[in-house]
């Protein structure tokens, strides 16, 4: 719990730097491109979460991999967290600065799940839909889970929409276990 205080506290730091520079978007895509990169690397979390490697090696093997793609704040992050040994802080900071970012935009994040990834056509017109339905804008994220067998499940803040092959057999399913109808046989 103590690790998430501080690291929205980071992430809000950086969002009004950003802010001061206009470059919040840049930055936004920075945490984005980190949060997916250590998301995806199990090798890179070890690196970054390890308190046997130095934190100067930690420093070179994010600026390797990062130093191309991102925004000098980003890179400033980098040097700070560094500074104060919280460089396994990276990825909760990026994800908070995400969140924060989305809320300061009034844009929302729903997550549709379906059995195999979505086209981005399909993801226009779901982005459509959700403007449509609530007036706001909202980031997509896509979660592949095949045991729905087909359709989807979408959740836009509290309110869920299950269009799954799998919620209508188990509806199915509960209309025969409470049917009226008893066999004689």
């Amino acid at each position: 719990m103590k690790d998430a205080r501080a690291a929205l506290r980071y992430a809000k730091a950086i969002l009004n730097l950003a802010k001061d520079s206009n470059d919040e978007s840049a930055v936004h895509e920075d945490m984005q491109l980190i949060a997916a990169t250590i998301d995806d690397s199990k090798e890179l979390s070890v690196v970054l979460e390890s308190p046997v490697i130095k934190s100067a090696d930690k420093m070179n093997v994010l600026k390797a991999t990062f130093s191309s793609k991102i925004n000098n704040i980003t890179l400033g992050l980098f040097n700070l967290l560094q500074e104060n040994k919280r460089i396994a802080m990276l990825e909760a900071i990026a994800k908070q600065y995400s969140i924060i970012y989305d809320f300061d935009k009034n844009t929302q994040v729903a997550k549709v799940t379906t059995a195999v990834p979505i086209s981005p056509e399909i993801e226009a017109q779901v982005l459509a839909k959700i403007v449509a339905l609530t007036g706001e804008k909202a980031n997509l994220e896509n979660e592949v889970n095949p045991s729905i067998l087909g359709g989807f499940i979408l959740r836009v803040g509290d309110v869920q929409y299950d269009a799954s092959i799998s919620n209508h057999l188990s509806e199915l399913k509960k209309e025969f276990d409470n049917s009226h109808y008893i066999p004689k046989i």
